[in-house]
């Protein structure tokens, strides 16, 4: 299949490509920035750049990965989260309705769920976030647009038939958190596959197992996330005294990360279920916290990758111009 991946360039992309292509897949990677996966430079916003690639490349289907995230909030305008986000989305939906298509696979993100009450974590447990959380009410441009092409998304399964997948990803970047600093780097990393992240492994693994399965499905909002040991039954206790929570769960847990010289989250304020993915889409993460223990006691590498300096190729260009 000839599948068009936007956001070729990007952190995904490096690492969804090669897989697309060991599945036997042909792909056309676009980007607003070069990359070793980026076969046509330009942006989503430019339809007429879209309605190209479509013609020239003959594409059969589209993983919908580009986009602007939460840390270029600080780098770019409103209007061009709307442009790329919302705009971007649209023209790739009419072109793969136009050309046809079967299957639509758009990278949306478990941020969009995040209010400013849940963000302030102020609770006295931790919020416990499924596809069944409602309403949804984003806190910042990036969640906004993210939820306003989900919906587009929906539209268009609805109304053109469109088999769409929507998968809100946990986090996986690599970089370090731009708003949490202790624990630094990998520790924090590791903590957070308990209850918000996997690994950008996982992540490409997740896309193609969606673009496998939507037509079978027909349209899904599916949460991917490292699946969590806990229950709902937790949250009180994990946002009191989240050690005692995972020492239950997993007893030679303070011995390893001691080891490490890490530390446990003494406080855990969401968790994210990932388990209608697993039920629905047949896709399980395959790295976990209880990886993250296993390769302390094998004395390896942990299962996340961790650049602290970690920069989009756009930024990395000086790129002037938004997506």
């Amino acid at each position: 299949m000839r599948v068009l991946l936007t956001g070729s360039s990007g952190w995904l992309g490096r690492f969804l490509a090669p897989r697309l292509r060991l599945a036997g897949h042909e792909v056309v990677g676009l980007d607003v920035a070069p990359g070793i996966g980026t076969d046509v430079i330009g942006s989503v916003a430019d339809r007429a750049v879209i309605d190209r690639v479509f013609a020239e490349r003959e594409i059969e289907a589209v993983i919908h990965s580009g986009a602007l995230h939460k840390p270029d909030i600080v780098r770019y305008p409103t209007q061009a989260f709307v442009d790329v986000n919302v705009s971007g989305t649209l023209n790739l939906l009419e072109a793969a309705v136009a050309a046809g298509h079967d299957r639509f696979v758009f990278t949306s993100t478990t941020s969009l769920m995040i209010s400013d009450a849940i963000r302030r974590a102020e609770g006295d447990r931790a919020v416990w976030i499924d596809e069944a959380m409602a309403p949804l009410e984003p806190r910042n441009i990036y969640g906004v647009t993210k939820l306003a092409a989900e919906h587009l998304c929906r539209l268009f399964h609805q109304e053109r038939g469109l088999a769409c997948m929507v998968l809100r990803t946990g986090r996986f970047f690599p970089e370090d958190d731009d708003t949490n600093t202790e624990p630094a780097g990998e520790n924090l990393k590791a903590n957070e596959l308990l209850n918000r992240r996997l690994t950008v492994e996982d992540a490409a693994a997740a896309h193609l197992a969606a673009l496998d399965r939507a037509p079978e499905i027909g349209f899904g909002t599916f949460i991917l996330s490292a699946p969590t040991p806990f229950v709902p039954a937790d949250a009180q206790a994990l946002k009191a005294d989240a050690v005692a929570v995972i020492s239950r769960y997993f007893p030679d847990a303070p011995a390893l990360y001691a080891k490490r010289g890490w530390v446990l989250p003494t406080s855990i304020d969401r968790v994210y279920d990932s388990r209608l993915a697993e039920h629905q889409l047949g896709f399980r993460c395959a790295q976990d916290f209880g990886t993250v223990l296993q390769s302390i006691r094998d004395g390896a590498a942990p299962p996340v990758i961790h650049e602290a300096s970690y920069l989009s190729p756009k930024e990395r260009r000086g790129q002037t111009e938004y997506c």
